[in-house]
């Protein structure tokens, strides 16, 4: 356990997954009685700022990406390959200030891979040890890997937030394929709800038969919401649809049988997540240790040219936890019917961190 240490958590601002699973780490740290500083921006920035407006914020900008429009993301990546090591380097010289001025004791980096430092501890978050490639280009996976196990050997600790027992493992091969890093500290899923899972009530006020909870990059984001919103209106269930675009105001708008509302805050959308009967989202690695805390069933629709969420879907669809469907053939009314024969596995609690 660790006390009265001044501690940056740096969450990378590429959907909102990063940040969120931040919370449960920021609320424990907190609670032990440590300095908590949050060194964020975007979209990343916004919810964490609204998440724990009594912290300490600093503006600490990274790299920013956007899908395109198509089913393959992967000439977007290629050609932000100079961005993403330009940030990296520039991230890693102004942490530098940063430890100086604020007096940082530990930093905790969510996939920002320039944040390590050789006098401070330092920890990398990420279940994705291996980065999946897209077909065509999968036989570069195993090279990306020894790239990517060479930057986590930079930090003090590399933090996995999985299960170490592979028969557990909610990540599969993303985490388990190759050699663990030697910093490797498996920390357990982290999601959001950690904290007040088991006391959410049943409140007819949040209640509602599909809840869709959007997130991730754009054009993605809006892409899938208008496809849902055109489905969802012909299947006339009784719809809540979360945009997942934190911002200042909260206006609700309503399209026949769907109330639509930007965004919620994790205390809130844990109750309307606690009174659906199922939850439509992106296949997103922290949406799914979300789903799994709150043990509740839900259709998983990849981002498409994600190779990482398209993994992620099939994988889960083959052990039986989550309804899977592609965005290209979708299928609300097939997906409702596949989560009849899908399952919730137990989900452990407890955090662990090496500090």
């Amino acid at each position: 356990m660790t006390a009265g240490k001044r501690i940056l958590i740096c969450p990378l601002n590429w959907g909102l997954g990063h940040a969120t699973r931040c919370i449960p780490i920021i609320q424990k740290l907190h609670q032990e009685g440590n300095t908590i500083l949050i060194a964020s921006y975007g979209i990343s920035g916004t919810l964490l700022q609204e998440e724990f407006p009594q912290l300490q914020h600093i503006y600490f900008r990274g790299l920013t990406m956007h899908y395109s429009k198509g089913n393959s993301q992967i000439a977007r990546v290629i050609l932000s390959t100079p961005s993403i090591l330009y940030h990296s380097i520039k991230e890693h010289f102004t942490l530098k200030k940063l430890i100086k001025e604020h007096q940082i004791d530990i930093i905790i980096s969510d996939n920002r891979f320039g944040l390590w430092h050789k006098q401070v501890t330092t920890a990398y978050i990420s279940h994705q040890l291996l980065i999946k490639m897209p077909t065509g280009f999968r036989f570069l996976e195993k090279s990306i890997w020894k790239i990517h196990r060479r930057i986590i050997h930079h930090y003090t600790y590399c933090l996995i937030p999985d299960y170490q027992d592979t028969t557990k493992s909610l990540a599969g091969k993303l985490t388990h394929k190759y050699r663990l890093p030697k910093n490797a500290y498996f920390c357990n899923p982290l999601s959001r709800f950690h904290a007040q899972s088991s006391i959410v009530e049943e409140n007819e006020m949040y209640a509602s038969e599909v809840l869709v909870i959007l997130s991730g990059l754009e054009p993605q984001r809006t892409v899938l919401e208008s496809l849902l919103i055109t489905q969802l209106k012909e299947l006339n269930k009784r719809t809540i649809l979360i945009q997942g675009v934190p911002s200042k105001e909260t206006i609700i708008r309503y399209e026949k049988n769907i109330t639509i509302l930007p965004y919620l805050l994790h205390t809130e959308l844990q109750s309307y997540i606690r009174n659906t009967g199922i939850v439509i989202c992106r296949a997103g690695y922290s949406s799914i240790m979300d789903l799994v805390s709150m043990q509740k069933k839900a259709i998983l629709i990849p981002t498409p040219g994600q190779p990482e969420q398209e993994y992620l879907g099939k994988y889960l669809a083959q052990i039986g936890l989550f309804a899977v469907q592609q965005q290209a053939s979708l299928s609300i009314q097939q997906g409702i019917a596949d989560v009849k024969n899908t399952y919730i596995p137990n989900f452990e609690k407890s955090i662990k961190l090496p500090f």
